[in-house]
C-alpha cells in the first residue's frame, strides 16, 4: 500500500515539473515575442527618424516657394559668419532651415561670401543663393537709410529710427520697453541678449544691443520689426568674433557689453580704450566703486557737458558713485572698439583717469595723490 502511495505521488511530482516546464516554456515564448516586438518597433522608429531627416534634409535644400516670382533685398552685413548669413536668410524666407544651410556650406566647402545687399528670391535652391551671395549684383539704392553713431543711448537710437521710418517715436519707445516683445527677442536670439534685461532695476530692455552702423532697407515702408531685427544681426555677428574669448573671460557677455559701453562713453578720439578698460577692471578687483559720470547723467536722464556734486548725489541704481560694480545694464551702445578693450583690458595697476580740460588727452594714475595732481594740471588750472 505505501508502495502504491509512493509510485503515486512520484507520479504526482513528475506531472507537477512537466507543467512548471510547459507554464516556464509558455512564458519564454510570450518574452521573447515581446522582446522581437519591441525590437522591431525601435528599429521602424529609427528606421522612420532616419528617413523622416532624410525627407527633411531633401527639402531645405529645396526652393521655399518653387512658384514664387517675388524677389527681396536681402542685406549681408560686413563680417558676417555662415551662421550669422543662414539666420539672415531664414529670417527673410530664403531659405527653410538655418543648420541645414549651415553643414550644407562646410559640406561643400562654399567660401568666399561677399557682404552686401542681394536680390534673392523664395524660388531659389541653396545652391542658387550661395552663388548669387558670391557672385551676384549688389543693390545700391536704398529706400529708407540711416546711420547710428557709436555710443547714442537707446531714446537717442530710438529718435533716429522715427525721423528715418515715419514711425511715432512713442509708438517705438514703448514696444521696445514691453516684456512681451523682449522675450520674443530672446527666443530669437538666445545667445545674444540676456534675460537680466527683463530685471527691475534695468531702464531699458535694449540699451546696448542695437549696434552702431549704417542701415539699408529696400523696402518703401520697411517694419520696426525689420529694423530692430537688422539691428541685432549686425550686433550679433560683430559679437560672434569675440564668442571664444568672452566664455574664456569671468564675465559674460552682458557684463561686457555693459562694461564697453562705459568704456565708448568716457573714451575720446585719444583715449586708449585699453587702459580705461583696466581702470575699470582694476577697480573692481580691489572693490572700488566705479565712479564713471556717465552713469550719473543715464541716471538723471540727461546730457550735460559738465556733472555737479550735488548730480552725484542722485538715488539711482546706475550712479557708479553709490553702487559697486558695473551698472544694471549697457549705457550706451558701444562701437566694436570699445567691445574689443572690454575682453581684452590692458595689463595695468591703474585705478584713475581723467581727460584733460583743453586737449582731451587721457591721463592714468595708479594712487589718488597722483590723480589729484593730474587733476590739478589739467583740468582745474586750465579754468582760471
Amino acid at each position: 500500500m505505501d508502495q502504491l502511495t509512493d509510485q503515486k505521488d512520484k507520479k504526482k511530482n513528475k506531472d507537477d515539473v512537466y507543467k512548471k516546464l510547459l507554464v516556464k516554456s509558455d512564458e519564454a515564448k510570450t518574452i521573447r515575442k515581446i522582446v522581437a516586438i519591441i525590437c522591431l518597433t525601435i528599429v521602424l522608429i529609427i528606421a522612420g527618424g532616419i528617413l523622416a531627416a532624410y525627407l527633411y534634409i531633401q527639402s531645405a535644400l529645396k526652393p521655399v516657394d518653387p512658384k514664387s516670382t517675388k524677389t527681396k533685398a536681402v542685406e549681408i552685413p560686413i563680417g558676417s559668419t555662415v551662421s550669422t548669413i543662414g539666420t539672415i536668410l531664414e529670417d527673410d524666407g530664403m531659405i527653410k532651415n538655418k543648420l541645414i544651410f549651415k553643414y550644407y556650406v562646410k559640406l561643400n566647402n562654399e567660401t568666399g561670401f561677399q557682404a552686401g545687399t542681394y536680390k534673392l528670391s523664395p524660388s531659389m535652391d541653396l545652391k542658387q543663393i550661395i552663388t548669387q551671395l558670391k557672385t551676384g549684383t549688389v543693390l545700391k539704392e536704398a529706400k529708407v537709410k540711416f546711420t547710428i553713431p557709436e555710443g547714442l543711448q537707446l531714446s537717442q537710437i530710438t529718435t533716429i529710427i522715427a525721423k528715418h521710418s515715419g514711425i511715432d517715436k512713442k509708438e517705438i519707445d514703448k514696444k521696445l520697453d514691453d516684456p512681451k516683445y523682449i522675450k520674443k527677442l530672446i527666443k530669437k536670439y538666445p545667445s545674444l541678449i540676456s534675460k537680466k534685461v527683463l530685471e527691475k532695476d534695468v531702464l531699458h530692455p535694449l540699451e546696448g544691443y542695437l549696434f552702431p552702423a549704417t542701415y539699408s532697407f529696400y523696402e518703401s515702408k520697411p517694419t520696426l520689426d525689420q529694423m530692430i531685427n537688422k539691428m541685432l544681426i549686425k550686433t550679433n555677428s560683430v559679437i560672434e568674433k569675440y564668442r571664444d574669448q568672452i566664455q574664456k573671460s569671468k564675465f559674460d557677455l552682458y557684463d561686457i557689453l555693459t562694461m564697453a559701453s562705459l568704456i565708448e562713453e568716457e573714451a575720446t578720439e585719444k583715449a586708449d580704450r585699453h587702459k580705461i578698460s583696466s581702470v575699470f577692471y582694476n577697480r573692481i578687483k580691489v572693490n572700488m566703486p566705479l565712479q564713471t559720470d556717465p552713469t550719473v547723467l543715464y541716471s538723471l536722464g540727461k546730457h550735460k557737458k559738465r556733472v555737479t556734486y550735488e548730480d552725484l548725489k542722485v538715488d539711482s541704481p546706475y550712479n557708479t558713485y553709490k553702487i559697486q560694480g558695473l551698472p544694471p545694464s549697457p549705457i550706451a551702445s558701444a562701437g566694436e572698439m570699445s567691445i574689443e578693450a572690454a575682453i581684452n583690458p590692458a595689463k595695468t595697476e591703474y585705478l584713475y583717469f581723467l581727460a584733460a580740460s583743453k586737449t582731451g588727452t587721457i591721463y592714468y594714475s595708479k594712487t589718488l595723490a597722483e590723480h589729484n595732481e593730474l587733476k590739478e594740471k589739467y583740468i582745474t588750472s586750465s579754468k582760471k
